[in-house]
């Protein structure tokens, strides 16, 4: 495994939250990627193209990533409203971790090649804790 790093999620507030961050640890961001940059964004409704799909901003040794969640997928509960990323070595590992962490839980997003380039997939365990895996090459 190469990193556990944890992903804030946001009802169209991630961009504020993260100049704040920016302000108080220091750095740039490494990422930012807005919902207009997906493959066919004019399937999304016009006030959710601005919003971030992803950002990151390197802290310490950790990454801390973020996103607003698009309309629809249901509400943002301030104070569980994280997700833990894990960054794997191969396609392998990556299937591995998320099968067994999917055992009793909800796959919100299967494992799969992503148009970013990551071999990427969604889930909520059984605990009900959010986890994003990702490899790439």
């Amino acid at each position: 495994m190469k990193a556990v790093n944890v992903t804030l999620l946001f009802d169209g507030e991630a961009e504020a939250a993260f100049n704040l961050y920016k302000s108080v640890f220091g750095g740039e961001f490494s990422n930012v990627q807005r919902l207009k940059d997906m493959p066919s964004p004019e399937a999304l409704p016009a006030e959710d193209l601005d919003k971030i799909l992803y950002m990151s901003l390197p802290i310490g040794n950790s990454v801390v990533n973020g996103m607003d969640t698009p309309t629809g997928r249901g509400p943002v509960n301030k104070g569980n409203n994280f997700m833990v990323a894990v960054d794997t070595e191969s396609e392998e590992e990556t299937d591995r971790l998320f099968n067994g962490l999917a055992e009793g839980g909800e796959v919100m997003m299967p494992v799969a090649q992503q148009f970013w380039g990551a071999y990427f997939g969604m889930l909520k365990d059984k605990f009900g804790i959010q986890w994003m895996l990702s490899y790439v090459k």
